[in-house]
């Protein structure tokens, strides 16, 4: 019995479900709970994220089941989890990613360039924010909050002209009709490990890491470690606007490179610092770093202390 805590959004108990199915593939017969879990970051929606805490409000209670013992596996969305992991936990697996880019969710434009001067666009995230600012400085931005099913609800009734989603949660939800325009690079990038599904557990658990192991995808994993090792450098938080997106060339292990975009932006998109740079797979990490540094060496500190 493996015991699998998961938030109780559609979008939370696809994954949770998706895991579960990879889980008893790798390992017939096996028996599996799904233990529902309601975080502060569902609770609260009445403001923005960035003013109240950022990504761990979704995921601290998931660690402390595991630390409490009250489950043995937690699904996350990468993108939600912290540079910093809890002493007694590891975070070492993660699946195949899914599509990284933003998606725009328009009623009646067929992309960002079209729509008119003033139009109202809704996001919860600094980092869009940042992005859509600096290509449409001449829109307004409207805090947007809740779970896919209520965002689109919100566009739905008016209350928005536009909306901007990850693809990969629409797509998981079969929402693929709902994807007005992708916005992809080099002009917008996605937040870091965007798309990815990372797999946590106790770090003294042998048995569920014996499980789980077979799961691990190794290209995401190698993209996982350039992007958050950006956002550690960075010790960025939803108050930062970062974006960071790493690519991998090449299926042979010993000849594989990683490619590593990314960017520091004021809130308003006026001011976006970009650093991108290349290395071989294996120093996934080291890369992240030295674009961090980067970033920082063109004024990314100077931002990341106004906010």
């Amino acid at each position: 019995m493996i015991r699998i805590a998961t938030r109780q959004s559609p979008l939370a108990m696809w994954q949770a479900r998706h895991v579960e199915a990879l889980l008893k593939k790798a390992h017939p017969g096996m028996e599996i709970e799904l233990v529902k879990i309601v975080t502060q970051g569902d609770k609260i929606l009445d403001r923005p994220l960035a003013k109240i805490g950022g990504k761990g409000l979704f995921l601290k209670e998931l660690e402390v089941a595991l630390l409490n013992d009250e489950a043995d596996l937690a699904v996350h969305s990468m993108k939600d989890v912290p540079a910093d992991m809890p002493d007694g936990l590891v975070l070492d697996v993660v699946l195949e990613r899914a599509n990284p880019y933003d998606a725009l969710v328009c009623r009646e434009y067929a992309s960002l360039e079209e729509l008119p001067k003033g139009s109202v666009v809704g996001t919860s995230s600094l980092r869009r924010q940042s992005q859509l600012l600096a290509l449409r400085p001449d829109i307004r931005v409207a805090d947007l909050r809740g779970n896919v099913g209520t965002r689109l609800s919100k566009l739905d009734e008016g209350q928005y002209d536009a909306i901007i989603l990850a693809c990969a949660g629409l797509e998981r939800l079969d929402m693929h009709d709902r994807i007005t325009q992708q916005l992809d690079g080099p002009g917008w990038l996605p937040a870091a490990t965007q798309g990815i599904i990372g797999l946590q557990y106790r770090s003294n658990d042998e048995r569920v890491r014996q499980w789980v192991g077979p799961l691990a995808d190794e290209t995401a994993g190698v993209v996982a470690r350039a992007e958050r090792a950006v956002a550690r450098v960075l010790e960025a938080t939803c108050q930062v606007p970062l974006a960071a997106h790493a690519l991998v060339e090449g299926s042979e292990p010993d000849s594989m490179t990683v490619r590593l975009d990314a960017l520091v932006a004021t809130p308003d998109g006026r001011k976006v610092i970009k650093a991108s740079g290349q290395s071989p797979a294996a120093d996934a990490n080291a890369l992240g770093e030295s674009v961090a540094e980067e970033l920082l060496a063109k004024g990314a500190r100077q931002v990341i202390e106004a906010l």
